[in-house]
């Protein structure tokens, strides 16, 4: 059976590039290295990298075994994390894991508070584009915990926190803006309009495309960016309308903002693999209680029609 030593040669290796850089950045012999990674080829029954001439590179075998490599190296350093957190030793990490747009809107609140209750844990975060690739690095063990939409037939622990609402985002004098519907609009009606979009591997494109389809229409591009918070910028100064998650919406805003009919509303969740520890828990808690999903001076402009 493989040690956990060995599978951390494995990805030494393929992180540095060569056996010789590896050994370096692990203070090991090149020669011990080098035999303890032929024990493992051994037990596995074949090669699991290409020795080249300048590098490596991973096998069909190899390629197979280095995800479960990393979530196994990730689960020990989190079980001795864990095992600390229940002696009551409060210091650390937290490995949390997330979408950018989450990360920009949510978290910040969230891990404010929660800090001042753990100063001695530190955060390390991992921030991802789509919701698919923020469960698959789950299920590989990244983190501890992941905020974003739950996957399908997720079997670990699980905390609902709510549902985040998508609001059309334009500038102050758009016609929408002052229409008399506002500060609703229907998604049909800016089917001709040129959209501030997303780059197609953002998850924000997706749901964008998903509600312009929904209203029978295939959204027209003014521009793309990749972030929540430069749509809005580029939406305030005229280029078109876009598509935002409300918490992403700063104080004090310039441009205007109208609630989708019907409304586009998306289910966040805090989700761990295995039972949460304290710490986590802990997290979880402060998340779920604090969470912005609708801050309050959106919802006060909401109330007003959504002008400034």
């Amino acid at each position: 059976m493989a040690t956990l030593r060995q599978l951390e040669y494995l990805v030494a290796i393929v992180d540095e590039g060569s056996f010789t850089r590896a050994a370096e950045s692990l203070n090991v012999t090149q020669p011990g290295l080098s035999h303890q990674f032929q024990a493992l080829e051994r037990e596995v029954g074949g090669p699991l990298l290409e020795r080249l001439p300048r590098g490596v590179r991973l096998t069909p075998a190899g390629r197979s075994m280095l995800p479960h490599a990393r979530a196994a190296l990730a689960e020990a350093g989190r079980a001795t994390v864990s095992a600390r957190r229940a002696a009551g030793v409060s210091t650390g990490e937290l490995h949390l894991a997330t979408l950018y747009s989450v990360s920009s809107g949510v978290l910040p609140t969230v891990l404010g508070l929660w800090r001042r209750k753990h100063p001695g844990v530190r955060i390390r975060l991992f921030e991802h584009r789509r919701s698919d690739e923020l469960a698959q690095a789950m299920a590989a063990g990244q983190a501890d915990v992941a905020v974003g939409p739950l996957p399908e037939d997720w079997e670990g622990t699980a905390r609902h926190i709510g549902a985040e609402e998508f609001l059309v985002v334009t500038g102050s004098d758009d016609p929408v803006a002052l229409s008399d519907r506002a500060p609703d609009v229907r998604l049909s009606d800016l089917a001709e309009r040129e959209w501030v979009h997303f780059t197609p591997d953002s998850g924000l494109s997706d749901i964008l495309e998903r509600a312009c389809g929904a209203a029978g229409f295939r959204p027209r591009v003014a521009v793309r960016t990749e972030q929540a918070a430069s749509a809005i910028g580029y939406a305030a100064a005229g280029l078109g309308p876009t598509l935002v998650p409300a918490n992403s919406i700063p104080p004090h805003f310039a441009g205007a903002f109208l609630r989708p009919d019907p409304p586009l509303r998306r289910q966040l969740t805090g989700y761990t693999r295995t039972s949460p520890d304290p710490v986590t828990s802990s997290f979880l808690e402060t998340l779920g209680e604090h969470a912005p999903l609708m801050p309050g001076h959106v919802a006060r402009r909401l109330r007003k029609g959504g002008s400034r």
